[in-house]
């Protein structure tokens, strides 16, 4: 495990120690689970963007059309 310093304004300090005492949990937890979250974030991403590389854009531009009629027409 690394240890991280971070410098924060003072109010804003305060705010996140209220929102991890809100939680119930430490500062630290409140940003292992912000980090956790952004890396997730990331991944998705970077993983959608190579993915989009190598597909085929008339089909997928084809495909989100069908997605959009099937959404507009009315439910039966």
């Amino acid at each position: 495990m690394s240890t991280l310093t971070i410098r924060l304004p003072s109010d804003q300090h305060e705010r996140l120690k209220a929102l991890a005492a809100a939680r119930g949990t430490s500062i630290n937890k409140l940003f292992e689970e912000f980090s956790s979250r952004a890396l997730a974030e990331f991944d998705i991403e970077t993983r959608f963007r190579l993915r989009a590389a190598k597909g085929d854009k008339k089909r997928g531009l084809a495909l989100l059309d069908k997605l959009d009629r099937a959404h507009s027409q009315p439910d039966r």
